[in-house]
């Protein structure tokens, strides 16, 4: 069943009743919703207050709690490590056991991966994509020439024009970005918890300070889909800034249909059993990862 994405970016008290997430404002409940069928909860407002019973029951469920800062852009994330799934401790196990050509080659899969989804989304601004596509058969394992960078440069320049420069600090359409990269980050971190891995422990990434190492290697070829609905935004307005209505067609990407393995479904339904095909490849050699397709007619 999908699961529903609420951003919340206005004061309110939130605490629960009978399982369900009570939105309160001025002391009146204006609205309820099921913590079961939450997927993503986005909190965009220093005035938010949320009870501790309220965070319990949501990590319970499953539910990816995303803390915005004062710039709109997802800051903090919380998700549950011990009831996402009932073998926790043997996942991880796999996880730190597995070889490091194992991983490698993953690494190539994922890279090949993304910039088979930069090509396509070239195309889909119709521009010329045949550099990118040479170069996705380059990739060997473990990206050694770093070609997932070679990509970069050319996808970006013909993507958003040669001035271009992604910059996450920059404002304007860099700021979009960063709110759609992060969004797709929670919805992958949140999967690969449910399938009782640590989304810490990477196959590439590696930042000893970073919490979600898995969650950034799997969600790269998800990347050129923001990329798509960002460029249709610039190709509007210049300069496109982060708004509840921009907002919104960032997060319709979660519900958006795509095709697992010839079957249709929602994004965020997909990206479960994405995690949990990266799981059966921690013990199964033979098995490579899956990726999502966009339906783009």
């Amino acid at each position: 069943m999908i699961k529903r994405v609420i951003d919340i970016s206005e004061g309110a008290y939130l605490h629960t009743k009978n399982k369900q997430l009570c939105v309160d404002r001025e002391s009146e409940t204006i609205a309820t919703i099921s913590i079961e069928d939450l997927g993503i909860l986005i909190l965009d407002n220093p005035a938010i207050v949320m009870t501790q019973s309220a965070l319990v029951l949501c990590q319970k469920y499953n539910v990816a709690i995303v803390y915005c800062d004062e710039k709109h852009l997802p800051i903090s994330l919380n998700l549950p490590l011990w009831d996402g799934h009932s073998l926790h401790t043997k996942n991880i196990h796999h996880q730190v056991s597995l070889k490091k050509t194992r991983s490698k080659r993953l690494w190539q899969q994922i890279v090949k991966a993304k910039i088979t989804e930069q090509a396509l989304s070239l195309d889909i601004a119709g521009k010329s994509n045949t550099r990118l596509l040479c170069l996705a058969q380059k990739v060997r394992s473990g990206d050694p020439e770093n070609i997932e960078a070679q990509a970069a440069r050319e996808y970006w320049k013909t993507l958003m024009g040669k001035d271009f420069r992604r910059d996450q600090k920059a404002g304007d359409i860099n700021n979009l970005l960063n709110y759609g990269y992060s969004i797709m980050r929670a919805m992958v971190a949140r999967s690969i918890v449910g399938t009782g891995l640590h989304p810490s422990l990477g196959l590439h990434h590696k930042n000893q300070y970073n919490g979600l190492c898995l969650a950034d290697d799997l969600m790269e070829p998800f990347r050129p889909w923001v990329d798509t609905i960002i460029h249709k935004m610039k190709c509007l307005d210049e300069r496109m800034q982060i708004t509840r209505e921009t907002k919104q067609q960032i997060l319709e990407l979660l519900s958006q249909d795509v095709l697992y393995a010839k079957k249709k479904m929602p994004l965020m339904v997909a990206s479960h059993y994405l995690a949990a095909r990266l799981k059966k490849t921690l013990t199964e050699n033979d098995l490579s990862l899956i990726y999502p397709q966009r339906i783009t007619k």
